[in-house]
């Protein structure tokens, strides 16, 4: 992150929860919130920050159990994080922005916009899916959530990296496996446990995609091996006049391996939704 990009932290209160929010607030025009994946965090968003910060405001929040945001004992749903956003931008006096999210942000990006359709300027949905976990799925989650408050998340985080990014990137590019490694092994256990829990118990969103009525842009990287490029032509398919873009060489965390064309991608679809 740059020099600009001083973190500030609010309080955000939802019914009977109460649970503190991390975020950086960068650059001053049209809204953009960029939800990050499990189990990252907002640094996630760095390359996306610097490129958009001179026409946007860009916000980058840690999701709760993640980062600098507070834990709130139980699952971390996509419905509750999704209004913790809600929260947010409440307390920033921002009635409408663009809604992206990469992977588990991108199920936040969908709860929310089913939840506060009218929030919602634009829809950016990268590496994610709109179906529910199946039950095998489900029960890995549990699995993982058990390890995770038993043993902490190196373990995790080595199993995790081979399938977020290509094999080319973690045999060459080690800055980028640093990075990924670090922000899986740094959350909190019991945070990435609750957002495990939230996952499985997600709603299967199929059926929503098409009273998706704001612009959407669909990315997927070519090589994802999490959200298979399948996911992602089935939620173009679903969300009328969405735009896809498969990214190549590219793998779920498509951001930072191809930034460039990533941030091309989020420019022109921007610029083509406020124009």
């Amino acid at each position: 992150m740059t020099s600009l990009n001083v973190p500030q932290r609010t309080s955000v209160g939802r019914g009977v929860n109460r649970v503190e929010i991390a975020y950086d607030d960068v650059g001053s025009g049209p809204v953009v919130v960029l939800l990050h994946g499990y189990p990252f965090n907002r640094t996630l968003w760095r390359d996306q920050v610097a490129a958009l910060q001179e026409g946007h405001r860009v916000i980058v929040p840690d999701l709760r159990g993640h980062g600098g945001s507070g834990i709130v004992p139980g699952p971390a749903t996509m419905e509750l994080m999704a209004g913790d956003i809600a929260g947010l931008l409440d307390n920033l006096k921002i009635e409408q922005a663009a809604i992206g999210g990469l992977s588990m942000g991108g199920y936040v990006a969908l709860a929310f916009c089913r939840l506060f359709p009218f929030r919602v300027q634009s829809l950016i949905l990268a590496a994610t899916r709109a179906q529910a976990d199946n039950d095998e799925a489900k029960q890995n989650r549990e699995v993982q959530a058990a390890k995770a408050r038993r043993e902490g998340m190196k373990g995790i985080a080595d199993a995790l990296l081979p399938k977020m990014l290509t094999a080319e990137t973690v045999a060459k590019r080690p800055e980028i496996v640093k990075h990924v490694r670090g922000m899986m092994a740094s959350t909190n256990p019991e945070g990435a446990a609750a957002a495990l829990q939230g996952m499985a118990t997600r709603q299967d969103q199929t059926s929503f995609l098409s009273e998706i009525v704001a612009p959407t842009l669909i990315l997927v990287g070519s090589e994802d091996a999490i959200t298979p490029p399948a996911d992602a032509e089935l939620m173009n398919r679903e969300i009328k006049g969405s735009r896809l873009q498969i990214i190549e060489r590219a793998g779920h965390v498509l951001n930072l391996e191809q930034p460039g064309e990533f941030n091309a991608a989020l420019r022109r679809f921007l610029s083509g939704v406020e124009g």
